[in-house]
């Protein structure tokens, strides 16, 4: 069974729920229907009894970089719906009761890295990277981000990644806990293949025992941050520098903020 909704391609075989972002031209950058795309994936699915395991993937050269900034309107009030949209997201993949594999290739950035944290197995091609990059456009991360990135690299690394938009390479992520493996490129679906063929194999009660008890002792504060991060990103899109972060985007220059 395939279904295709905004942006996301979403099938079902061999007991495999697969979760593609397809929005190729723009690398898979989201926008609120796609977010609500991927939302209604696993909703469909939460319950179907030949769904084993999930994976999460993008389509083309990246797995997310972020949210899609090319129509933003700096005109109009800021608004919540994207941020909304993908807490939605990281909240239906945390509460989908099979494993969730998150099958990176290429650049995570952006509300990505928190797409790709929110699975249960990060993998990655030894290409790929992950980029917190709201700070290059006056902004702070969301999306449970700053519980994601925390819970798994500590306060320092995180502090990084946020503050000075540090760049992580799939080797670098893998060493500080970010991931949970690396793949060599040209072997990277065959191995998210075999990974997803033993979890469909394996004792589907237990996974789901564990991965509710793993999140919940490392997670605990994922709903907390969902809240604090809509609220301090909220000021952050009616402030100048969000408006001078976006315009030096849009036209490839640095960007000046105010003092």
């Amino acid at each position: 069974m395939t279904t295709v909704d905004p942006g996301v391609v979403c099938t079902v075989e061999d007991n495999i729920l697969r979760v593609t972002i397809s929005r190729p031209a723009s690398m898979n950058a989201v926008n609120v229907e796609t977010l609500d795309a991927i939302v209604d994936a696993f909703e469909r699915h939460s319950d179907d009894p030949h769904v084993r395991v999930a994976v999460l993937a993008g389509s083309g050269r990246a797995f997310c970089t972020g949210a899609d900034l090319a129509g933003v309107d700096l005109s109009s009030p800021s608004s919540p719906e994207t941020i909304d949209a993908a807490n939605r997201v990281v909240a239906t993949i945390r509460a989908f009761p099979r494993p969730v594999i998150g099958a990176v290739r290429g650049p995570a950035a952006g509300v990505g890295v928190s797409l790709a944290l929110a699975c249960d197995l990060t993998v990655t091609s030894e290409s790929s990277y992950f980029l917190l990059a709201f700070a290059r456009i006056g902004l702070m991360p969301d999306g449970g981000a700053t519980a994601l990135v925390a819970a798994s690299v500590g306060r320092a690394r995180a502090m990084r990644m946020s503050l000075l938009a540090e760049r992580l390479t799939a080797s670098d992520a893998l060493q500080a806990g970010l991931i949970a493996q690396v793949y060599a490129d040209g072997e990277f679906d065959a191995e998210v293949e075999v990974l997803a063929r033993r979890l469909v194999d394996g004792p589907a009660t237990a996974f789901h025992r564990t991965k509710d008890a793993i999140n919940d002792a490392t997670l605990g504060q994922l709903d907390a941050a969902f809240k604090r991060e809509r609220s301090g990103q909220l000021e952050l899109l009616a402030g100048a520098d969000f408006a001078e972060g976006v315009s030096a985007f849009q036209n490839k220059r640095p960007a000046k903020f105010g003092r």
